[in-house]
């Protein structure tokens, strides 16, 4: 029976993959793709069915679950935020080549603006890359309609299907129709097992096929009721808006839009639209969320004599998300009145919360390092990354995650002296045990930091899987247990935290000091309960 709820883009998703009759969801969390697991995790279907929906090591672990469920022919959906995508290129790519049995929905959240990323990447060039086909809805509605679309279409063309949303999509609300829910499929193991087998003479014959297939995944595009090509009046200007920019664009002629639209939701892009497109217009505008992938498109597809407007030649600014006055001026109407933030307005930069056990250990750490000069301290992704601020200026770097105790060893080959890494206990387990063992092998001259809060703190409070196991998992690596320290990161306990931090650095080997104190917030959370 169908109802109306108000849901969060990432919640719209959740939803129509649970009506889809969803056996699991596999992720990792990161801004702004969390709620979707989120979400999943607290719906009653979940607990009826008895639903997978535990967070994953990594985004690369939480592909390869969900490729486990897929080759047992039932429905799973992935969640990462858009640099996810690089931890689990290796089992996407290889995803397009074993195809799909069961529905496999992966969804991917970018964050244009960087309001919580180290990047802009534009999660589109994935889906171009693997030649596996993009859906990106233009709002909530779309989103519940099209996630549950996506898994049938994943198991009729027998091929993942990539989900790209960006931050204003997962993170705004608007009313959503629900429709059926659908019952998980029934477990039936792949007609033609060879392609599970990605030895060379199984990927060559794959291969061949896909790149059939992707021609077939274009066609649908141009056929697709999510991809509409409408008329308008002025012909002085095609416009071609894709995802969350048909909103703008929309919100701005809330009469309707007076020059031809080419509406893109799904891809591959579909080249015959566009070029019905141009014989409509003398010019072609290129809205799009992200880099410009559907104009760079454009310019191999279009006679040399249509010019293209949009991100490349600034029409569009070329960094940022969009919004509605981004696309008005675009369009070349006015601007609408502004109300400028005040003069008097203190900005507010991110910090560290009071009371964080983070900012006790970089204290600590600041205050050990004061008779080493030349330390450096190498950094990762996480709250603790805020400890790059003032007053703390603690950290020298921050690239990705797990690039910390890499980098640390790196500095150390080339004689950086002391070469110290810090990352959180989350990342540890997400990507930081490899360059642990690295460590290990190469009897590398650095003091590794695990910075343990007990909690994906950045995120929101997740479960952290290496909660109560960091030390044996260390020791197992092989670090020796001598030079494996505990300390408590609190005030009182200065004198001692820099006591040992020295003695790790005077030691000339792998050391791994852990710094363990619970997430202020999460302990508020825990009290109040």
């Amino acid at each position: 029976m169908a109802e109306k709820q108000l849901l969060l883009g990432d919640e719209a998703i959740a939803l129509g993959a649970l009506h889809a009759g969803l056996t699991g969801v596999y992720a990792y969390p990161g801004t702004p793709s969390t709620e979707i697991a989120e979400y999943v995790q607290s719906h009653p279907l979940t607990r009826e069915r008895g639903l997978h929906c535990t967070w994953s090591s990594n985004e690369k672990t939480a592909m390869e679950g969900a490729l486990g469920v897929s080759y047992a022919g039932k429905r799973a959906l992935v969640c990462m935020k858009h640099v996810g995508m690089n931890v689990c290129a290796d089992p996407f790519m290889g995803s397009a080549m074993t195809g799909a049995n069961g529905g496999l929905v992966v969804t991917a959240c970018d964050d244009p603006s960087m309001h919580s990323s180290q990047n802009e990447q534009d999660s589109r060039f994935w889906g171009k890359f693997a030649m596996i086909p993009v859906f990106e809805p233009s709002n909530q509605q779309e989103a519940y309609d099209m996630v549950r679309e996506a898994f049938d279409y994943s198991e009729k063309r027998g091929i993942p299907v990539l989900m790209r949303l960006t931050t204003r999509m997962a993170h705004s609300r608007a009313v959503v129709t629900t429709g059926e829910v659908r019952g998980e499929n029934e477990m039936h193991l792949p007609a033609n097992p060879r392609q599970w087998v990605t030895l060379p003479v199984n990927a060559r014959v794959r291969n061949r096929q896909l790149i059939k297939d992707y021609a077939t995944f274009e066609e649908d595009a141009a056929a697709s009721r999510f991809n509409v090509l409408t008329d308008g009046p002025d012909k002085s200007l095609g416009i071609i808006a894709c995802g969350i920019a048909y909103n703008y664009l929309m919100e701005n002629f809330p009469d309707g839009c007076p020059y031809p639209v080419l509406k893109i939701s799904q891809y591959p892009f579909p080249r015959t639209l566009a070029l019905s497109l141009v014989g409509m217009a003398e010019r072609i505008l290129v809205l799009e969320e992200g880099q410009p992938v559907v104009e760079e498109m454009l310019r191999g597809v279009f006679p040399t004599s249509v010019k293209v407007l949009g991100r490349i030649d600034e029409t569009v600014t070329r960094d940022g998300e969009l919004s509605p006055d981004v696309v008005r001026k675009a369009v070349g109407l006015d601007p609408l009145p502004s109300f400028g933030a005040s003069e008097t307005v203190v900005p507010r930069p991110p910090a560290l919360c009071q009371g964080c056990g983070h900012r006790d250990f970089y204290t600590a750490l600041n205050m050990a390092l004061e008779k080493y000069p030349n330390a450096s301290v190498f950094s990762d992704i996480g709250c603790y990354t805020l400890g790059y601020m003032s007053p703390l200026n603690a950290i020298d770097t921050c690239v990705e995650m797990g690039a910390s105790f890499t980098m640390a060893q790196g500095a150390a080959h080339c004689g950086v002296w002391p070469s110290v890494a810090v990352l959180g206990d989350s990342t540890f387990t997400h990507s930081g045990m490899t360059g642990l063992l690295d460590a290990v092998n190469n009897k590398s001259d650095v003091v590794l930091c695990i910075s343990d809060n007990l909690t994906t703190a950045m995120t929101g409070g997740q479960n952290s899987a290496g909660t109560g196991k960091i030390e044996a998992i260390c020791e197992a690596l092989g670090v020796e247990k001598a030079h494996i320290r505990t300390i408590v990161p609190l005030p009182k306990n200065y004198e001692e935290m820099q006591r040992v931090i020295r003695e790790e650095i005077e030691y000339h080997g792998v050391s791994v000091i852990v710094s363990r104190r619970e997430c202020i917030q999460t302990l508020k959370r825990h009290a109040k309960k």
